[in-house]
């Protein structure tokens, strides 16, 4: 039993490290984690607040009101000596009221449709916040990985040209090459080395990044999934279609102007009538009185119609009216940027898909070159010094751009989703 519990306990424990290495993982971290993205769940749940308060606008009011007063009044010993006279006034009044608003110009059916359309645009502004949350971890995950392979690569060409040159050394003294090919090799050295202290604050910068914005430790990046694919549209049509239909900023900025469009009805409602009517009762006693109680029970009607208020109301709609024209100008200018921005997020997959498979074919003949340059170099045949110093630059060059063009492969995936607003962790295989 002990034996059995012991293996569930490692294979859970493999199974939460191996959690840890995915980038499903990190991606919930920083979403559960971001300040922005947790700035903007305030905000909608803020937003859905008005949309209550605008509801109160349809509903009755109910007040109530009372008062109690005790005065008194002391008269004075007058010239002909008159004594003195005191007057005590106790009254208490107590009032119950229930107004309820029966027309006032669509103001209240506007002010709510209003706020419906503002919590919808605080959903999709927590959405983007969310996609753009997404995007930065895939980048600074992507990244870190890059970084690091770059660093690893600098360091193997820094062993190698150490080799080289300790080999070079002994090869100049049996006379098989010169001082001039030894001074060749420590000058690539040199350079080797200088390359592997920029890789290696690259890779700093890089780690600075991924924990910022995942609010993670550092994980063991050779354990990390290099390759992720998202489940994308096979066309640029089929791109812009969905682009057209679930891009965010697209989506924000046609609420943006239907929102303008009630701002501008509620303000024509200023013009409008309004009316309510009011139910009250009261009570009022005086206790100094014969009459200790007086009882009223009223009903009031009430009509409202402004007619001029100094300019007020038509200045708030003209300015109404040129937030709503501009609302439309902007949202005109977006459906323009978006088909733009969608047609080249698609370019850029496809080609840095092209690119990969370009380096990768560059990557296999480097490594080809270089062996045997490298063979041939060993065994005294007639490969320089500088052909090796170049084949090896050629590799190095080689695997860098190739773990670059995986890390921009990558990364456009994830862009391409995001401009078409798909992106979630729900697509990532």
């Amino acid at each position: 039993m002990i034996k059995i519990l012991i293996i569930l306990f490692n294979f859970f424990l493999i199974l939460d490290l191996y959690a840890k290495d995915n980038i499903k993982f990190f991606i919930n971290s920083a979403i559960k984690k971001n300040l922005q993205l947790n700035a903007e769940r305030q905000k909608l749940n803020s937003t859905k607040q008005n949309k209550i308060i605008s509801r109160s606008e349809f509903l009755p009011s109910l007040t109530i009101s009372g008062d109690q007063t005790s005065t008194t009044s002391t008269n004075r010993t007058n010239q002909s000596g008159g004594s003195l006279a005191d007057t005590n006034l106790d009254t208490e009044s107590k009032k119950i009221s229930l107004e309820q608003k029966i027309f006032s110009g669509f103001k209240g059916v506007n002010t709510f449709k209003k706020s419906e359309l503002e919590t919808q645009k605080a959903l999709l502004e927590l959405k983007e916040v969310e996609q753009q949350t997404i995007l930065d971890t895939a980048s600074a995950y992507f990244d870190l990985i890059y970084k690091s392979k770059n660093e690893k690569f600098n360091l193997s060409n820094v062993n190698l040209f150490e080799r080289q040159v300790e080999s070079d050394n002994a090869r100049l003294q049996k006379g098989e090459i010169t001082l001039t090919d030894l001074a060749q090799s420590e000058s690539s050295l040199a350079g080797a080395n200088a390359s592997l202290i920029k890789a290696k604050t690259e890779l700093l910068t890089s780690k600075t990044n991924f924990k910022r914005v995942t609010n993670e430790n550092i994980p063991s990046i050779e354990n990390l999934s290099e390759k992720v694919f998202l489940d994308l549209p096979k066309s640029l049509d089929r791109s812009l279609e969905i682009s057209n239909l679930n891009n965010l900023n697209l989506l924000i900025s046609r609420l943006n102007y239907e929102i303008s469009i009630k701002e501008l009805n509620i303000e024509r409602s200023r013009f409008a009538p309004s009316a309510s009517i009011e139910v009250s009762k009261s009570e009022n006693r005086d206790f100094s009185s014969s009459i200790d109680q007086k009882d009223d029970e009223t009903v009031k009607a009430t009509i409202t119609w402004p007619i001029i208020k100094g300019g007020e109301n038509i200045s708030s709609i003209k300015k109404s009216t040129y937030d709503k024209e501009r609302a439309k100008l902007i949202l005109q200018d977006t459906k323009n940027k978006i088909s733009t921005e969608s047609s080249n997020s698609w370019s850029k997959y496809q080609s840095t898909k092209s690119v990969l498979e370009a380096t990768r074919a560059q990557l296999k003949a480097a490594e080809i070159a270089n062996e045997g340059i490298t063979l041939e170099y060993d065994t005294g045949n007639t490969r320089s010094t500088l052909e090796v110093i170049q084949s090896r630059s050629l590799l190095l060059d080689a695997r860098i751009a190739f773990a670059r063009a995986e890390r921009d492969f990558m990364v456009s995936q994830f862009e391409l989703a995001k401009q078409i607003g798909s992106l979630s962790v729900k697509i990532i295989k």
